[in-house]
């Protein structure tokens, strides 16, 4: 996954029983949710008189209502304001055991035929005639896809080996109603244009800055959702996010990049200017310095990562790997698809995948949600208590030990869920001050005959890769390293990628600071992109590799920024 950085309400929800549903105090619905009931029944009623009739039907309309405005060192690059609807359609036939989802092995492309994006756009007026009227027609598509997939299936399980999990494609759940009212919504993009090109503004005095960014964008968004088992949806969430982004050069070609972004939720708890503007101050001395930092050699040893970076480090080395789909589909690594109840992390660690949580300390985390993308609530899972590794997350999709979702189905607009991360949160019995960590790094280095040790300050973000056709491997990509020498020195230094293996990356954790840090952003795989969190207090790691950056070959600009020019 490739996320940008950020920064963010606990809030408990009272459940309770109504009718064998579980439900919380409802607000008035929206219409759409009612066209969206109708069409449902009446589907299911008539195709259910067809030879093979669908077993389950879902509709999910994500409302997408945007404001954002973007300045270029200082000028209004764009200003946006969009309104969107759009319709996700899962119908399945067949049955719980083998459905139309069923991966179709020996398809290079990798996925079953829903798993690519697309989309159905629904009127925004809430006629609901009109709404039904869309949903007919994309109901009858998929329904006719659904049956020529389901045809596939077949010959293919008929035609293959023996698949080694034979997990049903689906599992039942509670239905759950809830309906909560739409928030307040009136972002003010003059004085937010106003502050952007401020901020950018502040980077174009320099003349070894080669882009400077600033981009505020405030996104209310509505989902229903309804489905034949009995779930009657209607959630919504507001968020905010700042983004602010420089590029200076190195003399030999290599790319500098620095980002900051703050991320909140309610429109009142803006970051002020002075704490912007502070950020943009450590941007700017960041910057200058890595243009004449020494460039570090390919190098293993011992490493401590910052909260977010060991955040980042989770996500990438682990997180992606204990996503449930991949445990059953033939062409995945399966990494821990073994190791339930195995000690992988030394003891005192633990891991909870939180998306009840929408904030950690004075952070607001990205990965909140009340009820994913299949109609489950959401809820707290500890994947790894006491360093035992414990569970996966999971959509409604099975897989062998876990027979049921636990709120992690997740999708981006037009396509498929599958299982995803939502707020990943480390959590350690005993930590050390980061003084103390920094000193054992030392001790490391020293009893290893190293000449230093690396500290990973800032990440932009990361990928990795979990199949079998290409090497298993995870690539976090720094932009603040530093080495830090046995007399305690700390040197800045540049054109290193933190690389490995999961298992071996994961054997090689030994303790962890008392700086638990957040990283905001917004994770794309399978399913598309969705908003993520990763917590994790800083990390020694007792060897890390790192490997040379790509850098370009185009020399910085032979002319001086015209700002530079003297006046005549």
């Amino acid at each position: 996954m490739r996320w940008p950085v950020a920064t963010g309400v606990a809030l408990a929800l009272a459940v309770v029983l109504i009718g064998g549903a579980s439900a919380l105090a409802e607000d008035s619905p929206a219409p759409i949710l009612e066209a969206l009931e109708l069409e449902l029944k009446r589907s299911m009623d008539l195709l259910g008189a067809e030879p093979v009739p669908p077993y389950y039907l879902a509709y999910e309309v994500t409302e997408v209502d945007s404001r954002s405005v973007s300045s270029s060192f200082g000028l209004t690059r764009r200003r946006r304001e969009e309104r969107r609807r759009f319709l996700d359609v899962d119908l399945r036939v067949g049955e719980y055991s083998l459905d139309n989802t069923h991966p179709v092995r020996g398809d290079r492309s990798g996925s079953r035929p829903t798993d690519r994006f697309s989309f159905v756009e629904v009127p925004l007026d809430d006629d609901v005639d009109s709404i039904r009227a869309v949903l007919w027609r994309a109901t009858d598509a998929r329904y006719k896809r659904s049956l020529e997939q389901l045809t596939a299936v077949r010959t293919n399980v008929q035609v293959k080996v023996e698949e080694t999990d034979a997990s049903p494609d689906f599992s039942p759940s509670d239905p759950v109603r809830f309906v909560e009212g739409p928030t307040e919504f009136d972002p003010s993009l003059d004085e937010w244009q106003e502050r952007v090109n401020s901020y950018a503004t502040l980077f174009a005095s320099h003349g070894d800055f080669y882009q400077a960014a600033a981009s505020f964008r405030a996104v209310r968004q509505t989902h229903w959702f309804v489905s034949s088992d009995g779930s009657r949806l209607q959630t919504t969430r507001t968020a905010h996010r700042l983004d602010i982004n420089a590029l200076t050069k190195a003399d030999d070609g290599m790319e500098l990049p620095r980002y900051e972004t703050f991320f909140w939720y309610s429109a009142d708890e803006s970051p002020t200017d002075d704490q912007i503007l502070a950020r943009v101050g450590e941007m700017t001395a960041d910057l200058q310095a890595l243009r004449v930092a020494p460039v570090v050699d390919p190098y293993t040893g011992p490493a401590l990562l910052s909260g977010r970076a060991a955040g980042v480090f989770f996500h990438e080395v682990f997180g992606h790997r204990i996503e449930g789909h991949r445990q059953k589909r033939e062409d995945e690594g399966q990494t821990f698809k073994s190791k339930v109840g195995e000690r992988i992390l030394p003891p005192g660690f633990a891991v909870v995948f939180d998306p009840t949580r929408s904030r950690l300390g004075e952070v607001d985390l990205a990965g909140y949600y009340r009820f994913d993308n299949e109609g489950v609530a959401a809820r707290p899972v500890e994947v790894i208590e006491d360093g035992v590794f414990r569970h996966f997350l999971m959509s409604r999709s099975p897989i062998e030990g876990e027979s049921r979702s636990n709120g992690h189905g997740r999708r981006q607009p037009g396509y498929a869920v599958v299982a995803r991360q939502s707020n990943l949160i480390v959590e350690v019995d005993q930590p050390v001050p980061h003084t103390t960590l920094k000193q054992q790094l030392i001790d490391r280095v020293k009893a290893e005959g190293k000449p230093f040790g690396l500290f990973f300050k800032d990440i932009q973000g990361g990928f990795t890769q979990t199949g079998r056709r290409i090497p298993n491997a995870f690539n976090v990509i720094p932009i603040l390293v530093y080495r830090i020498f046995p007399d305690g020195r700390e040197e800045l230094v540049r054109g290193v990628d933190l690389i490995g293996t999961p298992l071996t990356a994961f054997s090689k954790v030994i303790a962890a600071d008392d700086r638990v840090e957040v990283f905001n952003g917004t994770c794309g795989a399978e399913s598309g992109g969705v908003p993520v969190s990763a917590a994790s207090p800083g990390l020694l790691i007792e060897q890390m590799e790192v490997q040379r950056k790509e850098k370009s070959q185009e020399r910085p600009p032979l002319l001086p920024p015209p700002f530079e020019e003297p006046k005549s």
